[in-house]
C-alpha cells in the first residue's frame, strides 16, 4: 500500500492556503537526503515557510516536498524527502497536522531527484570571493555643479 503522507500533506497545504493562511513545514533536518540551509536548524529540525509568497517552483510529489527560497537574502534550492516532513500547520492559529511514524520512510531510501532539482536556486551561489566583487570604476559618477 502506499504510504498517506503525500497526499495528508497536499490537502493540508491546499486546506490552509484555502483560508488564507500561511502554511509552515516542520522538518527533520537529520533525515537522509534532506536539503536545507544548516545554519537554520536547531535540535535537529527547521521549520519553513511554504506559502506562495516565500517560496518559488513548488512541487509537492509522493517522494519530497522541493521549492526554492530565499533565506537572509541568499537563495537556496530545498529538498525535503517526504519521510522528513514532520507536521504542517497554520502560522496564524496552529491548525493543521503531525504526521504518524509510517513504515515506509523508517528505513529510508536514496530519493531519485531530476537533473533541476540538483541544480542550485540560482548560478550566483558561487562562493569564491572573486566572483561577488562588482568590478570598481575608477571614479565617481557624480559631478559638481556651480
Amino acid at each position: 500500500m502506499t504510504p498517506r503522507r503525500p497526499y495528508l500533506v497536499r490537502a493540508v497545504y491546499e486546506w490552509i492556503l484555502d483560508n488564507q493562511l500561511t502554511p509552515h513545514l516542520v522538518v527533520d533536518a537529520d533525515y537522509p537526503g534532506c536539503q536545507v540551509p544548516w545554519q537554520f536548524v536547531q535540535d535537529g529540525q527547521i521549520i519553513l515557510n511554504i506559502s506562495p509568497t516565500a517560496v518559488t517552483n513548488f512541487v509537492i510529489d509522493n517522494h519530497s516536498i522541493q521549492f526554492n527560497a530565499r533565506f537572509s537574502g541568499s537563495p537556496h534550492r530545498v529538498i525535503v524527502p517526504m519521510g522528513a516532513a514532520m507536521a504542517l500547520y497554520a502560522r496564524e492559529n496552529g491548525a493543521g497536522s503531525m504526521f504518524d511514524a509510517e513504515p515506509h520512510y523508517e528505513d529510508p531510501q536514496p530519493v531519485a531527484y531530476s537533473e533541476e532539482s540538483e541544480q542550485p536556486a540560482s548560478a550566483s551561489t558561487d562562493t569564491s570571493k572573486e566572483a561577488k566583487k562588482p568590478k570598481k570604476s575608477s571614479g565617481s559618477h557624480l559631478r559638481v555643479i556651480k
